[in-house]
């Protein structure tokens, strides 16, 4: 007998009727963040940012390509990373999908890494990714959205992520969480560097000329662009996770 509560198909619908109070309410809520969202001021961005990216050097406003809205995911892949981290990977691979959409409704999506153009369209090549992405290598571009802190940083423990200041110091004689770890690992790099990078993302707006810093997200912030959790929280067993990382890049599962 499964591990559950069996019951009859009265009991269900009773059962799943009240369930579905709660989900409206939810998607209510839902729609009040996205309108919230939306009335956040803009922030008008003067600094220069050049990106590398298979049409040459760009600037920020350029990764518009003529619409005017921007969604940028920061994909943790820094300059010393031998491949793009696991979990970004199994968050972008959503991303082919939707791209054509979102560019066909006035919003590009990009990704944006540290690393360095070559990595990234190889990297690229091998996941089988459509998706624009650009190479901010040499700029502040990740540092000034808050997903990118430096080793001084790291060893004071003053970076800030996801609006917090006052992050614990770290250093070789910290002890990671598993998870991190095994990313790093499967990086191609060490912790503390592979912690150096951050995921977020960042949305911008084009009006004559001019380009607007209009929101970002990170951390659980991201929950819903990772698409195997949508499917998952309404899967029998839920996420059923036991705090380790079972994901993987997609061609690095066994064949079953």
């Amino acid at each position: 007998m499964p591990n559950h509560k069996i019951g009859t198909r009265k009991e269900w619908l009773d059962a799943r009727l009240e369930l579905l109070q709660a989900e409206k309410k939810h998607t209510h809520q839902s729609d009040d963040l996205a309108r919230r969202r939306q009335e956040l001021p803009w922030v008008q961005i003067d600094k220069k940012y050049d990106f590398e990216t298979d049409k040459g050097k760009v600037s920020l406003a350029d990764l518009f390509q003529g619409r005017s809205q921007l969604l940028v995911y920061h994909f943790m892949f820094g300059p010393d990373f031998k491949a793009g981290c696991m979990t970004c990977s199994t968050i972008a691979d959503g991303f082919n999908g939707i791209a054509v959409h979102l560019a066909n409704h006035d919003v590009m999506l990009w990704a944006a890494s540290r690393a360095p153009f070559a990595k990234l369209d190889a990297y690229k090549k091998r996941m089988g990714w459509t998706f624009p992405w650009a190479s901010s290598f040499g700029t502040d571009f990740n540092h000034d959205f808050g997903v990118a802190i430096t080793e001084e940083e790291q060893r004071t423990g003053s970076a800030e992520y996801n609006y917090a200041r006052g992050e614990h110091a770290m250093d070789k004689t910290t002890e990671m969480p598993e998870v991190v770890t095994l990313n790093a690992a499967m990086a191609g790099t060490d912790a503390l560097t592979y912690v150096r990078e951050r995921p977020g993302l960042s949305a911008f707006a084009l009006e004559d000329g001019a380009v607007y810093h209009t929101y970002s997200a990170y951390a659980r912030g991201l929950d819903g662009l990772w698409g195997m959790y949508q499917w998952l929280d309404r899967a029998p067993k839920g996420r059923n996770e036991d705090g380790s990382a079972w994901w993987r890049r997609h061609d690095e599962y066994e064949k079953r």
